[in-house]
């Protein structure tokens, strides 16, 4: 029997949750969660691994702003870098689809949409798992693109580093190519016919992440019905990947340091130590330094990891190579769907020059991934391009602090019909009126100075001064 795809669908409605469950089932295994906390609970809880997800942006505890969508988006992309993400949103202004495409979705489908056009995205999305399997070291060399020297720096770094057994600690942006690094660090060492597992430290549950490294025997705790092995054993002598490292527990990071040190664990619940040989290869987009100084990251452990540190750079720094990656995943991709790969215009190309692709490689892929479904065989114009892109924040100076100096004292003693809703309706209007003037009437800017949503900005200026929305709508 084929396994269904996994789905994890988060909506806070739970109308709409139950529905899209409903016409979704027969093709995927899916799970419904309303919150952020909720959906990461239930994934770091290791019961259910999605390869796709379809989130709303709004949702609690502020389900009239993108914003906890947007973090849920970044919480899931940490988890597992091969997830594809469709957001499902009403909030689909232009902007929120732009950015929810550089922090790492697929694509933004607005609500309401047809269950058959939504079945097909998601197929979609899934043939676009763009992760690749690598035969030979070769082929791992040769995955590393680009000639600016940042990059022929870090493929100097892993020839230099490949073939020593001390610890390795690559330092990124997210979605810039850290676990492709460690990849080749793997591939070009004599270990390459070995194993190489990899661990994503934020993607499981607190309480799970020792018994998931080291093992654990019967009966060590609820559940544990038999031993099991962990991810150092199954590692043997090749190379173990944790991936975001800084989210480690303070209170395992000694066990951890034990490892580094002299090889030895133990499984959980058991008095025997056993010895790894594997290779510890560490990433990480935080600063470690930052963290050792706050106390969260212990120092003994941060200086064992970084014997070896090399630093991925983001997009933005590698010059021309944008433009490389770009035809590298555009002839990749139309190969593997059968069809004929898009170009780009000369304005285009520019604009693909300029862009800083705050999502890095993974951004850039996406993109590329769009263009061939929308483009396949044409030429793509700067207007088709930019329609892709994230828009850079229009800088817009936050409130000035130039209104006379409140004296509620004076006010109430002066007044003797001193009234605190209208005081307060009249401060909140001064701020409201300073917001729309410096954003020289877009709404939409002005409820971002504000750091409210549009549709309060609406309401609160038709309580203070009825009327106005059927002006200024």
């Amino acid at each position: 029997m084929t396994l269904k795809p996994a789905l994890l669908i988060v909506d806070d409605d739970p109308l709409i949750g139950e529905s899209l469950s409903f016409v979704l089932s027969d093709d995927f295994d899916v799970r419904v969660r309303e919150t952020r906390a909720d959906a990461m609970a239930l994934l770091k809880s290791g019961e259910f691994q999605p390869q796709l997800a379809l989130i709303d942006l709004g949702l609690p505890p502020l389900p009239h702003l993108p914003t906890e969508g947007f973090r849920l988006l970044g919480d899931l992309l940490a988890w597992s870098q091969r997830i594809r993400i469709l957001v499902l949103s009403g909030q689909n202004e232009d902007s929120n689809a732009r950015r929810a495409r550089a922090l790492g979705a697929v694509e933004l489908v607005p609500k309401p949409c047809e269950p058959g056009h939504l079945r097909k995205l998601l197929f979609a999305a899934l043939k676009s798992d763009d992760e690749e399997q690598f035969s030979s070291p070769d082929e791992i060399a040769h995955s590393l693109i680009g000639d600016s020297p940042a990059m022929r720096s870090l493929r100097s770094q892993i020839d230099l580093y490949a073939s020593s057994t001390f610890p390795a600690l690559i330092e990124g942006e997210s979605g810039s190519g850290k676990e492709r690094v460690a990849a080749a660090l793997h591939y070009l060492s004599p270990r390459a016919t070995l194993p190489f597992l990899a661990l994503n430290c934020s993607a499981i549950s607190t309480n799970l992440v020792e018994p998931t490294l080291f093992g654990y025997i019967k009966g060590a705790f609820t559940g544990a019905a038999t031993n099991k092995a962990g991810y150092f054993e199954d590692a043997g002598d090749g190379t173990l990947f944790l991936d975001e490292i800084g989210e480690l527990p303070l209170d395992l990071q000694p066990k951890l340091l034990r490892v580094l040190e002299n090889g030895e664990y133990q499984r959980v619940g058991d008095t025997q130590s056993r010895h790894s040989k594997a290779r510890i290869i560490a990433a990480t987009n935080r600063d470690l330094r930052a963290e050792v100084k706050a106390g969260r990251f212990r120092a003994d452990l941060f200086h064992r990891l970084s014997v070896f540190s090399l630093l991925v750079p983001p997009l933005r720094e590698l010059g021309s190579d944008k433009l490389k990656l770009m035809e590298h995943f555009r002839l990749q991709y139309a190969a593997r769907h059968h069809t004929e790969p898009f170009t780009l215009d000369d304005a285009a190309r520019e604009a693909w020059q300029r862009y800083a692709f705050p999502g890095n490689v993974r951004e850039l892929k996406n993109m590329v991934i769009r263009l061939t479904a929308k483009y396949a065989g044409y030429k793509v114009g700067s207007a088709e391009l930019v329609a892709e892109m994230e828009l850079p924040e229009v800088e817009v100076p936050s409130v000035p602090d130039t209104f006379e100096r409140l004296d509620p004292r004076r006010e109430i003693e002066n007044n003797p019909t001193f009234n605190l809703d209208q005081a307060v309706a009249a401060v909140e209007l001064k701020y409201i009126d300073a917001a729309i003037n410096l954003s020289r009437g877009n709404m939409s800017q002005a409820a971002r100075v504000l750091g409210v949503s549009r549709s309060t900005l609406y309401s609160r200026l038709d309580a203070l001064r009825p009327g106005t929305n059927k002006v200024i709508s």
